[in-house]
């Protein structure tokens, strides 16, 4: 069968023959937006139950119902790999929760530091931009993003066993190599564009969860180190080996 080319992320469980009823938001998408009638087959994945093609069966201006017809694709849960960012500009932190998504990280919680430039974010609109971005580039798990936290706070209750890797622009130079680091869960962070203040560089220092690496010989933007940082990771100790 071939694959449907509009993807849809639900909340509904998937199976053979399940019906998915829509939200108003869904039904006007599919069917006032994208003109789909019953027949019409779309794609559906829900984090969970891997692809599924399903058929539209009741097409109305504000509702509907879809049935799964069969799977298309399993489901791919990404490494247990978390981002760790401070917002910048609306734009650029869209991006870093897109690119977060598509490049496969397992959860994206935004950080307060001293020298961050948004005091507030709107949580629910990034975690919209990673449903997208999954939807367009055929993942089937949607990465939760966390509302924004002061960076000290998060660190105070850190688990450890959960390492985090520090893009410490301090170290602009070679770039470092991970293979000697084990494999297990990780925390990517990555500082505003002023960088960390010196106090908390001498937080981060001092704790033994931390690892800072340099990712190369040029001072990166925020949005960049951020997915120079998942790729380095991800090639080294993720799902790309």
């Amino acid at each position: 069968m071939e694959r449907a080319k509009i993807r849809l992320c639900v909340e509904h469980p998937l199976g053979a023959g399940q019906a998915v009823p829509l939200t108003p938001d869904e039904a006007h998408y599919l069917f006032a937006v994208m003109r789909l009638e019953v027949g019409a087959r779309v794609a559906l994945f829900n984090g969970r139950d891997g692809e599924w093609t399903a058929e539209v069966v009741e097409a109305h201006k504000k509702r509907g119902v879809l049935a799964c017809v069969e799977q298309a694709a399993p489901q791919l849960a990404p490494p247990d790999l978390w981002l760790i960012f401070a917002p910048i500009k609306k734009e650029r932190t869209d991006f870093i929760v897109e690119k977060a998504t598509e490049l496969g990280c397992a959860k994206v919680l935004p950080v307060q530091t001293e020298f961050t430039n948004s005091a507030r974010i709107r949580q629910d609109r990034l975690q919209a931009h990673a449903k997208e971005a999954a939807e367009q580039c055929l993942g089937t798990y949607v990465p939760p993003v966390e509302d924004l936290q002061p960076l000290k706070k998060l660190l105070d209750g850190w688990d450890p066993a959960r390492r985090i890797l520090w893009a410490d622009e301090a170290l602009v130079g070679p770039a470092e190599t991970l293979a000697g680091l084990e494999t297990g869960p990780w925390a990517i962070l990555i500082g505003p564009e002023g960088g960390f203040s010196d106090g908390e560089r001498a937080i981060l220092r001092s704790l033994d969860f931390v690892t800072p690496v340099s990712l190369g010989p040029r001072i990166l933007r925020a949005d960049t180190a951020v997915c120079a940082a998942i790729t380095l990771w991800q090639s080294t100790l993720g799902d790309w080996r």
